[in-house]
């Protein structure tokens, strides 16, 4: 069984994998330099949470390049690694990294592994209805409201909104959830850190989309659900979260970068690159706008946060450039 003490040393490895500065901004990046000639098409298929930035980027490249046109297919993150496969794609967004036996099945196709790049950090928040009291929620709170299995240490779940000290005379009713699908990398993700890799009840209401989980939680008072931190709307509002339940923590850009914010991850986008063989151009330059100040400004103005300098070169290491 997972106990509390594991997700302490969860938000340890969290917190060495996100010790960046605060003054890794994406100002400090390059800026793009556009090229001559460039046209073409660019097919991205995979995660549902990048949509929007893979969509905000292949508009901010078509400024460079009127002949470029990028076409974006946001079905979850599960999608990607067939599309890369089948080769009905050059890019594959994901909100987590590939599975063993989704770089296995690339592998026996194309003789080598997927190159994995980190494009962004996201963070996975708790909303609520704007209306609702509640302040913040532990760890242990939300295995016991989203968990059947509360491998987390709770010996209880939580059903109603009282069970939280919540005075209103609604918090008799039953806490509504929401969620992501199983083709979400969200999903995956929130389920293996925030629910120490038990189930979640049968009557968490999945949903295709973070911003339709956002809305759900908006459209009424007893309502709860997890998405990215990006996905904000004026009936709802996201919650503190505590690892030991005494220290709060909001999702800014602070707590993000420095790891103290304990749901955060990176995003990711796999390419096809043939160890012995250059991308093509379009692709090459795709890429190297994503990792410039233009590209990561992007990445912040669509609500996530922009990687160091540091980290983008070694990105662009991974395709030769």
């Amino acid at each position: 069984m997972v106990t509390r003490l594991s997700i302490i040393r969860l938000l340890f490895i969290i917190l060495s994998l996100f010790s960046v500065s605060h003054q890794t901004l994406a100002k400090e990046l390059p800026d793009y330099n556009k090229v001559s000639g460039l046209s073409g098409n660019l097919t991205s298929v995979g995660s549902d949470t990048l949509a929007s930035m893979l969509s905000l980027w292949g508009e901010a490249f078509k400024t460079y390049y009127p002949n470029v046109n990028v076409q974006v297919q946001a079905s979850g993150s599960s999608t990607a690694s067939p599309a890369l496969t089948e080769g009905t794609a050059q890019f594959g967004p994901m909100s987590r990294p590939m599975r063993l036996k989704e770089l296995e099945a690339f592998e026996r196709e194309h003789g080598y592994k997927p190159t994995e790049l980190k494009i962004a950090i996201d963070a996975i928040g708790i909303f609520v209805h704007k209306d609702n009291p509640i302040e913040g929620l532990s760890f242990f709170q939300i295995d016991s409201i989203f968990s059947s299995t509360l491998r987390c240490g709770s010996n209880k779940p939580l059903e109603y909104w009282f069970e939280l000290d919540v005075k209103s005379e609604w918090a008799k009713r039953r806490i509504q959830l929401f969620g992501r699908n199983s083709v979400s990398g969200t999903y995956g993700y929130f389920k293996k850190t925030a629910l120490c890799g038990g189930d979640f009840k049968r009557n968490v209401n999945e949903l295709p989309g973070s911003a339709s989980v956002v809305q759900a939680v908006a459209s009424g008072i007893n309502t709860i659900g997890y998405s990215g931190v990006g996905y904000s709307v004026s009936n709802a509002k996201r919650l503190p979260i505590s690892v030991d339940g005494t220290h709060y923590v909001e999702a800014t850009r602070e707590t993000i970068l420095s790891g103290e914010y304990p749901l955060s991850r990176f995003l990711y986008v796999y390419i096809n690159k043939h160890p012995g063989k250059q991308l093509s151009l379009i692709e090459t330059e795709f890429i190297r706008f994503i990792y410039s100040n233009q590209g990561q400004m992007v990445v912040e103005k669509d609500g996530y946060v922009a990687i160091s300098a540091d980290l983008a070169n070694k990105e662009l290491e991974k395709i030769g450039l």
